[in-house]
């Protein structure tokens, strides 16, 4: 029995945290040998492709291309690999939510949002191959040929042909003006988007031209609940900004500054929609939690690369699985986890009879 993308992907999402050859071999009764699953992980050429293929048929079945009311939301992260001997993949990035640099892989996905679905459709993984020296220590480090906001748009370029679309969603790091700019002229389509408290806008064309600028922190005119018009810097067209202001866990309150490029929306509307975004968030927990994604001792890129796009596809199948059953990913999870202990507990009645 060969090992294949099918039977890999069953494997990591039955497995609690650590996919090895060897265990999977266990877990086929031997049938699957280590080998076979060494050799899959090693001729295997997995990509963004097999995300979208894994996903496409399923997402056709559910929505038609023509439907817009789904939501794409952009997103990177880090799968932390802090023992694992550093490659071009697996290095130090920066996390803006740890504040420190994290030795690990860092990904970008753009996921696509519907009532009925949420799965990944492109990902593309930060590679940094490209040399160049320190200046500060005269040290040879290296940088991923493209920037995480060029990934983005080329990933874009695609999903227009993958899914319908009205918005894209994104934090201030995805915010800049080439990005809105793309968006709305390349691609005809809207951005609801996060802005820094301390990025600046004018309050007419005029005022742009005439370079009278102010921090979006700092703007009187700029009510709770309700939108300001505005323009930023090298942005085409004038943007709706709004202001909302939330209580933290810990009883502080936060603000959050949006931008959205539609200016027929309300604040309800344009709050509402950015709320979908928090599914990216979900789909990253999920795909770190319930896949093994950060659970394979593999040593190489290719090898390391393939597990990740596998665990992708692990994760289209929990979604699939999620529609088909009305559960969870953290539910379903739990009822495969129970089965194992049951399982477990049952081998150990027998073995002390």
């Amino acid at each position: 029995m060969d090992c294949t993308l099918s039977s890999y992907t069953d494997f990591l999402l039955s497995v609690p945290k650590y996919a090895t050859a060897t265990s999977m071999s266990a877990a086929f009764d031997l049938q699957v040998s280590h080998d076979k699953v060494s050799r899959f992980l090693k001729s295997s050429y997995l990509d963004s492709s097999v995300v979208w293929k894994s996903a496409k048929k399923f997402v056709r079945s559910l929505v038609d291309f023509a439907d817009q009311s789904g939501v794409i939301s952009v997103d990177d992260s880090i799968v932390e690999k802090a023992h694992t001997d550093e490659n071009a993949m697996i290095c130090y990035h920066w996390d803006h939510s740890l504040g420190r640099y994290v030795k690990g892989i860092n990904f970008i996905s753009l996921l696509y949002s519907h009532a009925k679905v949420d799965v990944p459709i492109q990902v593309r993984l930060v590679e940094k191959t490209e040399p160049y020296q320190d200046k500060k220590t005269g040290k040879t480090k290296y940088k991923s040929p493209k920037t995480k906001n060029e990934h983005f748009l080329d990933m874009l370029g695609h999903a227009k042909k993958q899914v319908g679309f009205k918005y894209v969603l994104g934090d201030s790091w995805f915010s800049s003006a080439d990005n809105i700019n793309f968006i709305t002229s390349k691609l005809g389509r809207h951005a609801i988007l996060a802005i820094k408290s301390s990025r600046t806008v004018a309050l007419s064309d005029l005022d742009r031209k005439n370079g009278k600028f102010t921090r979006v922190d700092q703007l009187s005119q700029l009510e709770i609940d309700k939108p300001l018009t505005v323009y930023l810097r090298s942005v085409n067209q004038a943007v709706q900004l709004v202001k909302q202001v939330f209580t933290n866990k810990d009883g502080s309150q936060g603000t959050l500054y949006l931008i959205a490029t539609d200016l027929s929306m309300s604040y309800e509307q344009i709050t509402t929609i950015y709320q979908r975004r928090w599914k990216v968030e979900e789909y990253h927990k999920s795909l770190k939690q319930h896949t093994a994604l950060a659970g394979s001792p593999t040593k190489v890129i290719e090898t390391q690369a393939n597990h990740f796009y596998a665990a992708l596809v692990a994760y289209i199948k929990m979604e699939k699985l999620k529609v088909k059953t009305g559960k969870g990913h953290f539910r379903l999870k739990a009822l495969l986890m129970l089965t194992a202990t049951k399982a477990c507990m049952a081998t150990l009645q027998n073995w002390t009879a």
